[in-house]
């Protein structure tokens, strides 16, 4: 006799996800590539806007700095994917309101990191390094769409607490 217990329980089907959400999930995806790519080319010796005594000096490269900038990118990569969980039909890897749960974590995470990134932006020490007002201009450009994240995720978010809450209620 088989007895199935809550945790083995299948998942319920939920309402799918928005269209706009969907869309919002692969922007976030896409905002992170022009930085990831700028830092790639950082690391493999592309000229960015920094000298190469500043490369070596601030930012170890070439040398370990080379792993610790293209490990960002992919890890920035990486967690840029995980509001596709969010949309997904076929996918889950946590209970419902585990992930919701995780995706609101992670947008208040992403809300301070960007404050604070304007912070750091504005400061005279994050722009002294650069040797140029063009590098500044393409890092800038590279960097900006990562301001759109925090605001995108946090309408994933609402939109699959708000899908899964609704079912939790019915």
């Amino acid at each position: 006799m088989c007895v199935m217990t809550t945790a083995d329980a299948p998942l319920p089907a939920f309402a799918p996800a928005p269209v706009w959400a969907r869309r919002a999930a692969h922007a976030i995806a896409l905002c992170a590539v022009p930085s990831g790519l700028w830092r790639i080319a950082m690391a493999s010796g592309v000229y960015v806007g920094y000298s190469d005594q500043v490369l070596r000096d601030v930012f170890d490269i070439p040398g370990w700095g080379i792993a610790y900038v293209v490990g960002l990118s992919v890890l920035a990569e990486a967690a840029a994917l995980f509001p596709l969980l969010l949309v997904s039909d076929r996918w889950r890897p946590l209970r419902p309101r585990a992930l919701a749960t995780l995706a609101w974590a992670a947008s208040g995470v992403l809300v301070l990191v960007a404050l604070w990134q304007l912070v750091v932006a504005f400061t005279v020490e994050s722009q002294t390094y650069m040797s140029s007002d063009t590098a500044l201009t393409v890092w800038g450009v590279a960097f900006a769409p990562l301001f759109a994240i925090p605001a995108l995720m946090t309408a994933v978010t609402w939109s699959y607490a708000k899908r899964h809450r609704t079912w939790g209620q019915a």
